[in-house]
């Protein structure tokens, strides 16, 4: 099995560096490949990927870069990335190390664990989810906004998840591929998991660790993204 590791970067410069680091040290039976898509950053995240790149071809990782000559949003990066990708499963990794790239070999073995019961083809999505661990380092008001959303998104579509709009989601790349993805900012996460169930793949979650930021230093989500994920939900479930 190989992974695709997609990562959107927009103006990370102190920690996309750090972020890079950790991916390679993970020990993943699956082998990997690192898809980074630059969102048009304006600060020196440029020349930390491309430092990062003279490692990289030292230390023979298998590493994809795009860049964009402005800011399109996560949903056009990750879209990029995907069409780029070779892995058998694409993980989505945010560059500002609110997600530990030290939890996906347990986002991995969720995957592997139903892989191995069921026949090669059938697909598989695994979620890590903020919310089943406790206490959860997130600001209040991002705590009820995400479970207002989770909350809607399981009544309209009768699942029982526990957070929809976490950034680590593991999708089967063959399916995900096909899709005419059409999000191009945050409201990507809310897109993905209405196809998902639609097309009637499964949708696991395993716990894991998050530390989130706060505006002042660096979130880049706002309430207009919160409003756009919400209209997603509507569109996706009662407009196609």
């Amino acid at each position: 099995m190989k992974l695709s590791i997609i990562i959107p970067v927009y103006n990370e410069e102190k920690t996309v560096g750090k972020v890079l680091d950790k991916i390679c040290r993970q020990p993943l039976k699956w082998s990997r490949e690192i898809i980074i898509i630059n969102d048009g950053s304006t600060d020196n995240t440029k020349n930390i990927i491309k430092s990062f790149l003279i490692k990289a071809e030292k230390e023979k990782y298998q590493v994809k870069v795009i860049n964009f000559d402005k800011n399109y949003g996560k949903g056009k990066a990750v879209s990029s990335g995907i069409k780029k990708a070779t892995g058998n499963y694409i993980l989505i990794q945010d560059a500002d190390l609110e997600y530990d790239p030290a939890d996906i070999p347990a986002i991995l073995s969720a995957a592997g664990r139903v892989l191995e019961n069921k026949n090669k083809y059938v697909s598989v999505a695994v979620y890590g989810s903020r919310l089943m661990k406790n206490p959860v380092n997130m600001p209040y008001l991002y705590i009820m906004g995400n479970k207002f959303l989770t909350g809607l998104t399981n009544f309209i579509f009768g699942t029982r998840l526990t957070d929809m709009e976490t950034g680590y989601k593991l999708l089967p790349a063959g399916l995900i591929r096909k899709m005419p993805l059409i999000s191009t900012r945050f409201d990507f996460e809310p897109e993905i998991t209405a196809r998902l169930i639609k097309a009637k793949i499964p949708i696991i979650e395993v716990p894991i660790s998050y530390r989130g930021r706060t505006h002042l230093a660096g979130k880049k989500l706002t309430v207009r993204d919160s409003i756009g994920a919400l209209k997603c939900l509507i569109y996706f479930r009662f407009f196609t």
